[in-house]
């Protein structure tokens, strides 16, 4: 990812999930995307930690993620895109596995 004036850099709170319900994604903190200036980034929800590697376009970003779920190797790829109201959305997707719209706000 670069660009340090692009619209989604920052941490995002994530609010709701498609596949699972708030109690879900917070049980080891508040569940959370950030992506970072130089390509980089993590997600946190659940039992999920993963670092990001981002490609942004105009309004959006499409990221891989590799990390954990409950301490086995976790992977896949996601998608996140800005919206008129200020809000984020996006999918989340396990190699092999769930994928998941969401929704965060800027944190």
């Amino acid at each position: 990812m670069t660009g340090k004036g692009h619209p989604l850099l920052g941490r995002w709170r994530i609010t709701s999930m498609e596949l699972w319900d708030a109690a879900f994604i917070d049980p080891l903190g508040p569940g959370y995307i950030r992506f970072d200036a130089d390509g980089g980034g993590a997600i946190v929800f659940g039992a999920v930690q993963g670092e990001i590697d981002g490609l942004p376009s105009s309004e959006s970003i499409h990221f891989t993620w590799e990390g954990s779920d409950e301490m086995d190797h976790a992977s896949g790829d996601g998608d996140a895109e800005l919206n008129e109201d200020g809000t984020l959305t996006g999918e989340i997707r396990f190699q092999r596995g769930d994928e998941s719209s969401f929704t965060a706000r800027r944190w």
